[in-house]
């Protein structure tokens, strides 16, 4: 909707990661040397953990989109409450390889014959491995495992784990995942954007799709924008797409502070956005020394061609849910709609709100020309009392609409969003 009224070729603010809208923040930055350190030795395991809406599969996708596909073979998995066998056979389809049934021997040896041929071809292959705070030990022992497989002295495969903070923690407490630990050979924990990164990052992902100008944004915006969002660029990207759309909605082309104290009124409301959480202390580990790696390292490793996710049910029963909450949100947002617009029409049939606040003006400046008396007095606060009501009506029914239009819209788009992904 919004792209449309401002003249933008795409949305730039959706919520699902796309390596075209990658922002390279001091934390990303960090994040690709450390990446490009850990490919360029060949072995064992790269981490990267960060808070929900960090960019981390951001990251992934800008790693996957821009290596060099003659010297590097890449996968992805986004990894649900898998056991070790289910996650073998996730990774071989994300490889491309077909299991027949079940058996987790089968899968090993066809894994193992796949990266064998790639290392023959003259080709790395690396497992990015996404959500990783939702694998068990056993299935992270399994992905150990696979570091095993080697072709003389030469590893076969490189494993990148993206997970959360408490998939950090895990990794650093489990007596369980020692051996794993000690072949990490990098790890980093991305932060939130700096507040003077946060203004660049918007105009960022606008530059992309043609913004020219419009909206403009009140340099005030930016400094609350990192103040609500904690400078996590989810949350970046759910205010400033709310605060478009209700730009569009009001056909403005110029953003400010009290439009943006709007939309996160709004968003409170909805329970869709909470107070940003304190970000864990920078704390970076690798196990080998830092190295600031220039921006052309990393294209120098390829994927493989891309491999068809593993159909996962429980996102699939997730995702209707949710339709079915917005769902009930938006009838409950029309019926609170109707009760407001019904009663102020059953009360005051024969004049509008502007009318009658315009006649009490008017007579309370004929009754402040009046000697002062009992009579006038009560007259003024009952007057008075009258205009209150009547701004606070005008006032829930502006709010109400605009809150039943921006959740009509983006169901609308979300509807639009998921045929297209079906």
């Amino acid at each position: 909707m919004y792209d449309e009224f401002y003249g933008l070729s795409a949305r730039p603010f959706q919520l699902t990661p796309d390596p075209r809208f990658y922002f390279e923040s001091g934390t990303h930055r960090k994040a690709l040397s450390y990446l490009g350190y850990g490919l360029a030795q060949g072995e064992g395991f790269i981490v990267i953990t960060g808070e929900v809406g960090a960019g981390k599969s951001t990251l992934a996708a800008h790693l996957m989109a821009t290596v060099d596909r003659a010297r590097l073979t890449a996968a992805q998995i986004v990894t649900s409450a898998l056991d070790g066998e289910e996650l073998i056979h996730v990774a071989a389809r994300a490889f491309g390889l077909e299991v027949a049934g079940h058996d987790k021997a089968t899968a090993l040896a066809q894994i193992e014959a796949f990266l064998h041929h790639e290392a023959r071809e003259g080709r790395r292959c690396l497992l990015v491995v996404d959500e990783s705070q939702n694998l068990s030990v056993e299935a992270l022992e399994e992905l150990r495992m696979l570091s095993n497989f080697q072709l003389g002295s030469h590893p076969l495969l490189q494993i990148l784990l993206l997970g959360q903070p408490e998939f950090r923690t895990l990794l650093q407490t489990s007596g369980e995942l020692e051996q794993l630990r000690q072949r990490v050979i990098a790890s980093h924990h991305l932060d939130a954007m700096e507040p003077a990164e946060v203004g660049s990052y918007v105009e960022h992902r606008l530059s992309l799709v043609g913004w020219q100008g419009r909206p403009q944004f009140d340099a005030r915006v930016y400094a609350d924008l990192a103040r609500a969002s904690g400078g996590v660029p989810r949350r970046i990207n759910q205010i400033v797409n709310r605060l478009m759309l209700m730009g569009a909605v009001e056909q403005r082309d110029h953003i400010d502070a009290a439009m943006l104290q709007d939309v996160l009124a709004d968003l409170a409301v909805d329970g869709a956005f909470g107070s940003p959480q304190p970000e864990v202390s920078p704390a970076t580990r690798a196990e080998a020394p830092r190295i600031e790696m220039p921006a052309a390292p990393v294209a120098t490793v390829a994927p493989a061609a891309p491999a068809a996710p593993a159909f996962d049910d429980s996102a699939w029963r997730a995702a209707l849910a949710e339709r079915d909450e917005q769902i009930a949100e938006l009838q409950q947002a029309i019926i609170e709609l109707a009760d407001l617009r019904a009663e102020p029409v059953a009360r005051v049939p024969d004049f509008d709100l502007a009318a009658q606040l315009e006649e009490a003006n008017r007579r309370i400046a004929a009754l402040e020309a009046r000697p002062g008396d009992e009579q006038v007095v009560a007259a003024l606060a009952e007057a008075q009392r009258r205009i209150a009501a009547l701004e606070s009506r005008t006032s829930e029914q502006e709010q109400a609409i605009r809150h039943t239009l921006t959740m009509l819209i983006e169901w609308i788009e979300a509807e639009d969003f998921h045929r297209a992904a079906a």
